[in-house]
């Protein structure tokens, strides 16, 4: 029988130690729990479209299964999807790529880690806006990277500028990355196409590596989605198949990798991953043939953001920046409250809504913000803004 081992000389490493929590998934528990004792719940706090994989993609992975055994692909991916992918970004932006440049990952979650450690030095400084995607700067973090958040407002649009870029290279160690999402989590703004070719054209110029976060486009409202591939021959581009396609836990996703990086990256999969799952890979070449079908989905999210733009007004809910694209709203409730966890924890626990609080996307200022998602179904959207209207009435009411 072995002996039990002393752990007093083990301890996390601080590395790992350092890693923010990812605060919406604490919600999604709390809704789960709650769900399970047979309470209501309303899930507008995670950005997970209501819906399955596309029929297409669905039929695919029927057929795939019964025809072959979906063993290891090469490291970037099936080839006939990633020549599907290239013939999307010349259809849809007008752009040339060449499929080789194409690196099928798992989800965008591992682009993400491939990006960062092809691009970085331990100790180098990447910008983000702040609110931000909380991952990002966790992440960069447990690599060793130090995170330059740029805080930004509504009347930024909650977007960065080169003047904003500028002056963080200005500063002691300068600026070696920027991380950039258009359509944002958490706040749906998206920069113009003018504004986004000014921005990756600086940081080409000034050696600055710019990592493109495009995940949530296709999930646009009027404005249209510009990639950073037009304007940057040094540019990451990401990309998913989880937001637009509906495929979150298919987990692929994929980067568009500049010539100086891909053998690197080609190297990091390899070890790492090795591939993406092949599974995943075949639902999302089906997904690629399935636009009536999700343009059909994108006009849910249009009538859910109406719905919950209205009744936020009504709620008296007026700081913000209505989103331009993706599936979230990122609204200033600091006339309710200057503390958005222990807020969204008593209206779960009085009305069943589940909301993110904003600490999650800017650790300083996010206490009086709260996210709301509006991908679910129409109803379930249509029933937490009642109860969010109802619940901010009866608090006014009782003060």
């Amino acid at each position: 029988m072995l002996a039990r081992p002393d752990t007093r000389h083990f301890a996390p490493s601080k590395r790992g130690e350092a890693v923010g929590p990812f605060i919406v998934m604490d919600v999604v528990k709390a809704a789960t729990e709650r769900a399970a004792k047979g309470l209501p719940v309303y899930h507008l706090e995670i950005g997970q479209p209501g819906t399955g994989a596309p029929r297409r993609a669905q039929e695919a992975v029927l057929a795939a299964m019964q025809a072959s055994p979906l063993g290891y692909t090469t490291s970037f991916g099936r080839e006939d999807l990633r020549q599907g992918l290239a013939r999307h970004y010349q259809d849809f932006y007008g752009v040339n790529v060449d499929p080789e440049r194409f690196a099928v990952v798992a989800g965008s979650s591992a682009g993400f880690n491939l990006a960062f450690i092809a691009a970085f030095e331990a100790g180098d400084r990447v910008a983000m806006a702040s609110p931000c995607y909380p991952a990002y700067r966790n992440i960069l973090g447990a690599m060793g990277l130090e995170v330059v958040e740029i805080p930004v407002g509504p009347e930024d649009r909650f977007q960065p500028s080169v003047a904003h870029l500028q002056a963080a290279l200005e500063q002691p160690g300068g600026l070696q990355g920027l991380i950039l999402a258009s359509p944002s989590n958490p706040t749906g703004t998206m920069v113009s196409p003018k504004t986004l070719d000014e921005i990756a054209r600086f940081c080409h110029d000034q050696g600055i590596r710019l990592i493109s976060d495009e995940i949530y486009h296709g999930l646009s409202y009027g404005a249209k989605e510009a990639t950073a591939l037009a304007s940057s021959p040094s540019a990451i581009v990401i990309n998913s198949f989880s937001k637009y396609y509906s495929m979150t836990g298919w987990r692929v996703g994929w980067l568009i990798v500049p010539e100086d990086l891909r053998r690197t990256i080609d190297r990091l999969q390899a070890n790492m991953f090795i591939c993406a799952p092949h599974i995943a890979q075949v639902a999302a070449l089906g997904a690629l043939d399935a636009r009536d079908e999700l343009e059909a989905l994108k006009q849910t999210y249009a009538s859910n953001r109406d719905t919950l733009l209205a009744m936020l007004k009504a709620a008296g809910v007026t700081t913000m920046a209505p989103p331009d694209g993706a599936f979230y709203i990122y609204a200033d409730i600091g006339h309710l409250t200057q503390d958005s966890v222990a807020f969204c924890a008593r209206l779960l626990d009085e009305t069943g809504l589940a909301l993110t609080p904003g600490v999650d996307f800017d650790p300083v200022r996010g206490q009086h913000f709260v996210r709301f998602s509006f991908c679910g179904s129409a109803e379930d959207v249509k029933r937490g803004a009642d109860a969010f209207l109802h619940f901010v009435r009866k608090r006014q009411l009782n003060s």
